[in-house]
């Protein structure tokens, strides 16, 4: 069969493939309007009786010293299997590449390679038709044009197809994340859901979440997104799209719920008085958890007396809803109170529960930073390991239940060798030097 490709103009058209053979927000005409530091192209597939086949976002970006790269972020909406399909579009970029004088294409298809270890022959096979198309994998995944091969996922529904409750949900977590939003709410914490037109119409609400991406970035080590790219995302994906959520300790709901715990402590000793013996210990064991919470709730009260304001803002994060998928875009919590509350086990569970109302499938939770990997035997990506900022992350994310996914990698369709070497030799110095300079302006603005 032969296949047609072209530049597409009806973008109403490629959203649709999009959303209808399972492509992601990063392969929509939307993301094109958030990476505006990018410019961007749209293709189309089409076999030989004109119906469509295939769609590819491109983006183009100028390199000092290295030209023109491409990028098609999280590859082509297609299917992979088509040997046919792919080789036929892959000479054809081939001559586009030529054509507009590009440097190089990098592909990072969501193609799975490994999921928990086990590996996936349709990573494989995908493997052996890139590099039969002319593509050559990235073995080091540390340094990769825009994402991580990793993401951890915790799906919402079980092989039958129901959706999981928040509760059986829970069950499946952790013991600690368990614990934590147990006793969230009975330490003052609430969440609140915001869209779009809350923010335009209370500035606050962003500058919370900013203060919460701030103080999670100084621990993390990693440049926090500004408002205004915050702000595009929701704009351009719409209230029902994106949404950003604040995790709030509440003072005075605190010192209310305090209260309670203490009459009921005054019952309780009273109650010691004329109680049987079987009943004795669990009263003491009762009167014990109060007044371990009631040391806790001291430790909050001291952490907060220089607190202006009774509703504190402590996590929060942005989560963007698209074809059945729930992607945490960011997220992060303040160090005030962090170790008293774990505010980010509570958030992230939160998290998990509106995307459950949201109707969508799967949660993503994103992605770790990697350390360099030699390939496999077979060539293609190795065991992706986490780097050491990023070991403690990884362990958060897994406690959610999700799944550890490692997708095949990043493919790099070279163009013109000379300029590909210059951006992945001579420009290395330079991005790891840009890093540290990032790193300073972080901390002393």
């Amino acid at each position: 069969m032969e296949y047609i490709f072209k530049q597409e103009n009806d973008l109403n058209a490629f959203e649709e493939f999009v959303l209808s053979h399972g492509g992601i927000y990063m392969q929509s005409e939307k993301w094109s309007r958030v990476k505006l530091e990018w410019n961007s192209r749209f293709y189309s597939g089409f076999s030989e009786n004109g119906e469509r086949v295939l769609t590819a976002l491109i983006m183009e970006r100028s390199i000092p010293a290295a030209g023109k790269i491409w990028y098609c972020p999280a590859g082509a909406v297609c299917d992979h299997k088509n040997r046919e399909l792919f080789m036929a579009f892959s000479e054809f970029m081939k001559k586009e590449l030529k054509q507009n004088k590009i440097t190089a294409l990098f592909y990072d298809p969501l193609i799975e390679l490994r999921v928990n270890g086990v590996s996936k022959e349709e990573g494989k096979a995908a493997h052996v038709l890139f590099t039969e198309c002319g593509f050559t994998l990235n073995a080091d995944a540390s340094k990769c044009l825009y994402k991580s091969p990793v993401q951890l996922i915790t799906k919402l529904k079980n092989t039958e197809g129901e959706r999981f409750t928040p509760e059986k949900l829970l069950k499946s977590f952790e013991k600690g994340v368990r614990y934590s939003v147990r006793v969230g709410e009975g330490r003052g914490l609430t969440e609140k859901i915001y869209t779009i037109e809350d923010i335009e119409q209370d500035p606050n609400i962003m500058e919370d979440f900013l203060a919460v991406m701030k103080d999670t970035s100084e621990r993390s080590d990693f440049v926090e997104r500004g408002g205004e790219y915050c702000k595009r995302l929701m704009e351009v994906f719409g209230k029902d799209g994106l949404d950003m959520m604040l995790i709030y300790y509440d003072k005075k709901k605190d010192i209310a719920l305090q209260q309670e715990r203490l009459n009921r402590k005054e019952e309780l000793v009273k109650a010691l008085e004329t109680a049987p013996e079987k009943k004795i210990r669990g009263i003491k064991e009762e009167i014990d958890s109060i007044d371990k919470n009631t040391s806790h709730f001291e430790e909050r009260m001291k952490e907060t007396a220089d607190a202006d304001k009774d509703l504190i803002c402590v996590s929060g994060g942005m989560t963007l809803h698209y074809n059945g998928m729930s992607s945490c875009l960011f997220g992060g919590s303040k160090n005030l109170l962090r170790n008293n509350l774990r505010a980010s086990h509570f958030f992230n569970f939160r998290r998990i529960c509106h995307s459950i109302n949201k109707g969508n499938d799967f949660h993503d939770l994103g992605y770790v930073l990697l350390d360099k990997t030699p390939p496999s035997q077979d060539g293609t990506l190795g065991v992706c390991k986490p780097n050491a900022d990023f070991e403690g992350i990884l362990s958060f994310k897994k406690s959610f239940g999700s799944d550890y996914i490692e997708f095949i990698g990043e493919y790099v369709l070279v163009s013109n060798k000379a300029l590909y070497f210059s951006y992945s030799h001579l420009l290395e110095k330079a991005r790891d030097v840009q890093s540290i300079v990032n790193r300073i302006v972080r901390k002393h603005r």
